[in-house]
């Protein structure tokens, strides 16, 4: 079985350690971090060393199409803002691997034995005229398809599965006990937001409730939760499907919540412990006159795992780690318009400047 794809872990820097809010397969960033790459290891200081490379996110890109001699990189509408960034990832390719091209939804020009790469999500099938002609290619194994159409990879719902008492055994089994308590440790606690009733004396573990409906009754202290949309939604990327408890008014977290459980048939959401990220200090050079201006900011690490081989075979190569500071303001840590983006080096800390918070 063919399993190439591209895995990207959301890990926030709090003051307790990382935490791992999220698991991404289809995700943004992979041409915008290897471009960056490129342009801070030009200048480099003595003692950096890089987390990856520039040269480690091409190649693992290109890696997961195997020997395919032509590559086709089919973006949606929806995902319509990296297609920039893929051109210029397919045009770098170019020069070491022939044959990578981005598409349009509608392109089903592939030939036999070429390779596909999906940049669009499942919930936006109707959407893409390309994507039954391109399943049923890859059915047929016509096409080397990547990431492969499996709608729990594209689920925040596993979060919830992984702390659900059912299955504890299961992932002991499957990760081991050491891994699986390496994982409990870094991952926050989550629950799926499943509105069937309970019984009278049951309750809902950790949160000491007999009924979803009751977190509208917690107040502004007791809701540090994070509540989002899982996956098969067009709201499930960039942050437009999270909503913070504690930063919400209770009007607007009792809407939430109903929303999400009103939803649940369709597009499940997930309530999961809000983990504080830590504030750390970085700078950012103004356009134009190049001054390095101090920024006190929250951070989330995207390191990008390019998953390479076929089944048991199937191991996974890191590319590289790309870091966004958000200013400290903002308690949903995204790309944004105000963030600083950049490749993560381990070194010497820098010197702060002298006026820096």
């Amino acid at each position: 079985m063919l399993f190439r794809s591209v895995i990207r872990p959301d890990i926030l820097i709090t003051d307790k350690g990382m935490a791992i809010t999220e698991l991404d397969s289809v995700p943004g960033g992979i041409g915008l971090t290897a471009w960056l790459y490129e342009a801070y290891e030009e200048t480099a200081l003595p003692g950096e060393r890089f987390v990856g490379s520039a040269a480690a996110m091409r190649r693992g890109f290109a890696g997961i199409f195997g020997d395919a001699e032509r590559v086709h990189v089919v973006v949606s509408e929806e995902s319509a803002t990296y297609r920039p960034e893929m051109n210029w990832l397919g045009a770098r390719l170019r020069g070491e691997r022939d044959g990578i091209e981005v598409r349009a939804p509608d392109f089903t020009g592939w030939a036999d034995g070429d390779a596909v790469y999906r940049f669009f999500e499942l919930f936006d099938l109707a959407n893409v005229p390309a994507a039954e002609p391109l399943f049923t290619a890859a059915r047929e194994r016509r096409v080397q398809l990547t990431p492969p159409p499996r709608p729990l990879f594209e689920e925040k719902l596993w979060s919830a599965l992984f702390w659900n008492r059912h299955l504890r055994e299961h992932w002991r089994q499957e990760l081991g006990d050491g891994f699986l308590q390496r994982l409990q440790r870094v991952m926050p606690y989550s629950w799926a937001m499943d509105p069937a009733p309970l019984p009278p004396h049951a309750g809902i573990p950790r949160l000491d409730l007999s009924d979803w409906s009751q977190l509208k009754q917690l107040s502004q202290r007791e809701r540090d939760l994070i509540l989002k949309v899982s996956g098969f939604s067009e709201h499930a990327w960039g942050a437009r499907g999270v909503f913070l408890g504690s930063d919400l008014s209770a009007a607007d977290w009792s809407a939430a919540v109903d929303r999400a459980l009103a939803s649940w048939p369709v597009s499940p959401w997930v309530l999961q412990r809000y983990e504080h990220p830590a504030l750390v200090h970085t700078a950012w050079a103004e356009a134009g006159s190049g001054a390095v201006q101090p920024m006190a900011g929250r951070v989330r690490l995207c390191p990008y795992y390019f998953v390479i081989g076929e089944g048991d075979a199937a191991r996974p190569h890191l590319g590289g780690v790309l870091a966004t500071v958000c200013p400290p303001d903002k308690k949903i840590i995204h790309g944004m318009q105000d963030a600083v983006l950049a490749p993560c080096v381990v070194g010497p800390e820098p010197a702060r400047a002298a006026n820096a918070p």
